[in-house]
């Protein structure tokens, strides 16, 4: 079969691919990029767009119930319409898919929808959703190919039938209650929406605490939300089988021989690189012994030519993270081609938040990471009660903290569980990219009465560990 040759190759269109690619094609260069079946990639189809929908509709519900808290009367009795809800989250995410397909196609690039499989070094054979194959060759590869649900192996989990992050976004019917096998940031995400329209939610953890990255303050005081909230929480306790009865109800055996029996259960133990079925080893590309692929600091992989970005080659399973792999990608390509310098993934900050009630924001070191770094450790804390924006949209739920370097007085990281913390968060970043000490941020005129000036409250004496 004739081989079609082009300036870039990527295969898989996820944030980082997506980007570098209609970046060339519009500055003229030759592009193919083929996808599966998701236009747009995991964010916008199964995974931050439709869930943070979903999240900001329960928070919408949340709030009339509290009507009468805010001074109004006439709410009575709101309940959340799955069909409703599911029109909305779909409505969100094809508006989004076409303006990526629109934006795709716009670029100049060959958009390629299809199944990719490597047949030697840069080259793919191609079969496109539409019928016919082909061969495509380019001087330059990107795999950007994204990851799925982690189904662990427990004795009944695939005969149980059980829900994952995707399966559960197409749900036609609420379960009464349901187990969430899981207790990082997707199963707490979804713990605390499906607990708000009404499910009894329990979260079995592995670990002894939910976020496990976490310090353990902040990890507790988010476990006293849930559990304030009506969540159940089974923390240190590990799944050993699962079984699903007749009448469609699912019993989860832990190690401890304790039983939980829900309607349904919510696998969320993580998520796995989908580099399988794609013969990498043709391409000359090595994965680690968990699948990802191998990548050196500027997301060059272990075949010349080929470079990998994203949740696959062990990024941080963020689109905002993804995003910094494409300019990383854009960079070093350029430097590739005699222009410019090479960029370094070393020593990037990047912030995540989890989308829970309250929320949590976090960014750079926890006090855990920190001391065991080495760092001479003092600690700013205080209760989110202390903010007065706090009050005035009445969310007094959390607490923040942040860890400064005692011999520098620079911010090394800092965690706000609290309203609208995804968005104070960044402030923190900034202050850190810039290398301010936390007296600057103190001292700041920080518009009032915001979230963000509560951070000119957080470093002060008050608050500050001697």
């Amino acid at each position: 079969m004739e081989i079609e040759d082009v300036d870039l190759l990527v295969v898989g269109g996820g944030k980082a691919g997506k980007t570098v690619a209609m970046d060339l094609a519009r500055a003229g260069r030759t592009v193919a990029m083929i996808e599966r079946s998701m236009i747009g990639g995991t964010c916008i189809n199964v995974a931050c767009i439709p869930t943070k929908t979903l999240i900001n509709s329960g928070r919408v519900l949340d709030t009339i119930r509290r009507a009468g808290e805010f001074g109004i009367s006439g709410a009575e009795d709101p309940r959340m319409d799955l069909t409703l809800l599911r029109h909305r989250k779909e409505d969100v995410v094809e508006t989004m898919v076409r303006g990526q397909f629109s934006a795709f196609t716009g670029s100049g690039m060959d958009f390629i929808q299809g199944e990719a499989k490597f047949t030697g070094p840069r080259t793919v054979e191609v079969t496109v959703n539409d019928g016919g194959v082909r061969t495509l060759r380019g001087t330059d590869v990107v795999l950007n190919l994204g990851t799925e649900p982690l189904l662990p192996p427990i004795d009944g989990l695939a005969e149980s039938g059980v829900q994952t992050s995707n399966t559960l976004l197409e749900l036609e019917s609420l379960p009464g209650s349901i187990i969430i096998l899981g207790g990082g940031y997707v199963g707490c995400e979804f713990a605390d929406l499906l607990n708000t329209i009404g499910v009894k939610v329990t979260i079995v953890q592995g670990g002894g605490q939910l976020l496990a990255r976490e310090d353990k303050d902040i990890a507790a005081a988010i476990e006293q939300n849930f559990t304030d909230a009506g969540i159940t929480l089974r923390l240190g306790a590990r799944a050993q089988s699962i079984a699903r009865a007749a009448d469609g109800t699912v019993t989860l055996t832990l190690s401890s021989g304790d039983t939980v029996t829900a309607d349904d259960i919510l696998v969320a133990v993580g998520r796995k690189p989908m580099t399988e079925g794609i013969n990498l080893e043709a391409a000359g590309v090595e994965r680690d012994d968990r699948g990802f692929i191998r990548v050196d600091e500027y997301l060059h992989t272990t075949a010349d030519g080929v470079w990998a970005a994203g949740d696959a080659a062990g990024t941080a399973q963020f689109t905002h993270a993804s995003y910094d792999d494409y300019r990383v990608l854009q960079t070093n390509l350029a430097a590739k081609n005699g222009t410019g310098q090479p960029r370094s993934t070393v020593g990037r900050l990047i912030p995540y938040s989890v989308f829970t009630t309250p929320e949590l924001g976090r960014v750079g070191l926890g006090e855990r990471q920190a001391r065991d770094a080495g760092h001479n450790v003092r600690i700013a804390k205080m209760p989110v009660t202390a903010i007065p924006r706090a009050r005035t949209v009445g969310h007094l739920e959390g607490a923040w903290k942040a860890v400064i370097d005692r011999d520098t007085n620079k911010i090394l990281g800092a965690a706000l569980l609290g309203t609208e913390a995804s968005e104070t968060i960044a402030v923190v970043q900034m202050a850190m990219l810039a290398g301010l000490e936390y007296t600057a941020v103190r001292d700041a005129i920080i518009t009032h009465p915001t979230m963000a000036e509560g951070l000119t409250l957080l470093f002060t004496p008050a608050y500050l560990e001697d």
